[in-house]
């Protein structure tokens, strides 16, 4: 890990990251949000570890102030946010089925699903891109470093092109900030 001297050093990083951003991504992912809630699908995220938090938020974001200010009910929904969920799959199928196996439960043809990884090669997230893709959902991936297998599954990827997860999960969760200013444009 990567550590700096001091909150100008950790800036001057994030600034030089900013630049390299593919903007058109993030675009085509606030697009993709945007379709999905407009047509009334589910929009469903995950992740492991701070990439889950950051799945979480997006939802509780999304779900309150797209629908505050615009009355459009907005179906978000996370598979990180259920602990026995989560642990009983772990227990009694494999830590790596656990996003799969709550998809087979909700998955509907034409919902989102998007999944944060970091690295982009979490096996439990690949799964689920792959069961996603393999039922007729929407896949976007949010990854960092080389883009790992994530980037290659997602049918549409933001690569942050960094080796740095803090910076990396930085760009993650300024997407789902992007994305409640641009659905709740009037």
């Amino acid at each position: 890990m990567q550590t700096v001297s001091s909150s100008d050093a950790y800036f001057e990083k994030f600034l030089a990251l900013a630049k390299t951003i593919d903007r058109d991504e993030f675009q085509h992912g606030m697009d993709l949000v945007r379709t999905a809630w407009q047509r009334g699908s589910n929009i469903i995220t995950l992740g492991n570890g701070g990439s889950s938090i950051t799945a979480l938020h997006y939802i509780t974001d999304w779900n309150k102030c797209i629908f505050l200010e615009t009355g459009t009910p907005f179906y978000g929904r996370t598979l990180i946010d259920n602990i026995g969920t989560i642990m009983a799959y772990g227990n009694d199928i494999s830590f790596e089925d656990i996003f799969s196996e709550q998809l087979k439960n909700i998955l509907k043809p034409n919902d989102l699903v998007i999944a944060l990884s970091g690295s982009g090669n979490s096996e439990n997230v690949i799964r689920a891109m792959k069961y996603a893709n393999e039922n007729q959902a929407v896949t976007l991936g949010l990854c960092g470093y080389d883009g790992g297998l994530l980037k290659q599954v997602a049918q549409t990827s933001i690569w942050v092109r960094s080796f740095d997860m803090q910076l990396v999960e930085d760009f993650h969760a300024m997407f789902g900030h992007m994305t409640v200013q641009y659905l709740i444009q009037k």
